[in-house]
Order: C-alpha cells, then sequence, then structure tokens
C-alpha cells in the first residue's frame, strides 16, 4: 500500500544513478551542526533552519501516539524549543548520527520523559518556529492515510517527502530567478509522471523548441534534480559516506 502524500514521488529519477558525483560537504547543515564548539551563530543557524524544515514528521509522529491537534502542536513546538538550546548534541557528536534518526529517537526520549513533556507543552505555548497555518491546513489532507501507518511509518514518510519537496522547491527557485517557471512546471509534470504530462512535441510547440532541444533540457533538469537530491540529504547527514544510505532508505520508504 502507497499513500500519496503529495505528487514529488519520481522514484525513477530518485534512483537513476547512486553515484552521482561528489557533493559540496563542507558547510552542510548538520555537519555544521555537530562539528561546532562551543556557542556558534553558524550551527545556530543551521539547526533552526533545520527545524523549521523538518517539523512535520515530527509533529506527525506526535499526532499518532494520540495527542489532539492542539496538544500535538504545543509538544513540536516545545519540543525544538528545546532541541534549539542545544543541551543533548554531545552524544551524538561523537556519534556522528544521521539528523533522521536523532530527531525520532529525542522525540520518543521526550515523550516518555514526563517533566520535559509538561515543559514542552508550556515552552510550546506561543512559540512561532513552526507554521500552524501550514499543520492546520495539511493535517486536513493526511487523517485518513495516517491512521493505516504506524507513527513510525509516518515519520518515515513524511521524512522523505520533506526532502523531495525541498529538492523541487529549490529547482523551481532557480528556474523563476531565470524567468522560466511555465517550463519549470511543464519539466515537472514529465519528471512526476503525471497523468496530464504534455508531450515532447507539445512542450516544443508551446516553447517554439525542437523536440530534440525539449530532450535534451528534460535530460538537464533530469540530472539537476538528482544532483539537488544528494546536497539536500548531504545537509542531514554528519559523514559523506552516509549520504548513499540515505539515499536507499529514502528510496525504500516512498516505494514501501
Amino acid at each position: 500500500m502507497v499513500p500519496a502524500e503529495n505528487e514529488v514521488t519520481p522514484l525513477t529519477v530518485i534512483g537513476g544513478n547512486a553515484h552521482h558525483g561528489p557533493v559540496a560537504f563542507t558547510t552542510t547543515h548538520w555537519s555544521v551542526v555537530l562539528e561546532a564548539q562551543g556557542e556558534s551563530p553558524a550551527a545556530q543557524e543551521a539547526l533552526e533552519k533545520l527545524c523549521r524544515t523538518y517539523w512535520r514528521p515530527i509533529y506527525g509522529f506526535v499526532r499518532r501516539q494520540g495527542a489532539e491537534a492542539e496538544d500535538a502542536e504545543d509538544l513540536t513546538q516545545g519540543f525544538f524549543a528545546l532541541l534549539l538550546e542545544r543541551k543533548d548534541l554531545n552524544t551524538v557528536r561523537k556519534q556522528k548520527g544521521r539528523l533522521r534518526s536523532y530527531l525520532l529517537t529525542s522525540v520518543k526520549h521526550f515523550l516518555a520523559d514526563e517533566s520535559r513533556h509538561a515543559m514542552a507543552v508550556k515552552r510550546g505555548k506561543g512559540q512561532r518556529l513552526i507554521p500552524l497555518d501550514d499543520i492546520r491546513e495539511r493535517e486536513c489532507v493526511d487523517i485518513e492515510r495516517s491512521d493505516r501507518l504506524t507513527a513510525d511509518q509516518i515519520y518515515e514518510r513524511r521524512w522523505a517527502f520533506t526532502v523531495l519537496e525541498q529538492v523541487m522547491a529549490r529547482m523551481r527557485g532557480e528556474y523563476r530567478s531565470a524567468g522560466n517557471v511555465r517550463f519549470f512546471d511543464q519539466m515537472k509534470k514529465m519528471l512526476m509522471d503525471e497523468p496530464d504530462r504534455p508531450s515532447q512535441a507539445q512542450i516544443a510547440s508551446e516553447f517554439d523548441m525542437t523536440e530534440n532541444a525539449v530532450k535534451q533540457a528534460f535530460y538537464r533538469f533530469r540530472q539537476r534534480y538528482q544532483a539537488l537530491l544528494r546536497e539536500e540529504i548531504s545537509h542531514t547527514v554528519a559523514m559523506p559516506g552516509d549520504i548513499e544510505d540515505e539515499l536507499r532508505h529514502l528510496i525504500a520508504v516512498v516505494r514501501a
């Protein structure tokens, strides 16, 4: 059974080349957080960005554990508020952990700790780290699908789709900067194999191109998608050698 979490599921593209070349790793977000010694503005900024990006898997996990929507919002906000204090990163620094595993383990521990749980609820009230409007909007869409999955499965799937959404958002931003959003939208339909995807001939006619030029543009689109996917994954691991393992995990989760 494959819940259609969202439309970003180009599996053939994700797995098209497991070794697509090196990824710039020196300034990746999670590695910056783990390698920082003492108070580091760069590490704090990186951690805040990661929290803003990957709140949805945590919120889905908390909801599946039985929390009502309002309590889950407060718990999610509070969990990240505590995380941003960076009180328990020494262990994960030594283990060179992956952000995906670290967050899941951390949220399980803090939900099991009554005093920390209560503190998180209190701190969550009034916090604005996580976009609550986005939580409420997506909650309506996901309830039926989520009921068929365990809390861990919800976390893993939302994690995977969040990564894919980030990649697609970055690509859209690149095409927008070049004034080519319409062309991006057509390339995305082809990449995602959507039911209403246009043919190469239709795209060629729309943009006054040859079919061969469209074919080459789509090839470059796929290549860029693969490169950005690996770069996005690199932001969530501490070691370059973990990138391919995380990519394989993401593929398995999306295909499950």
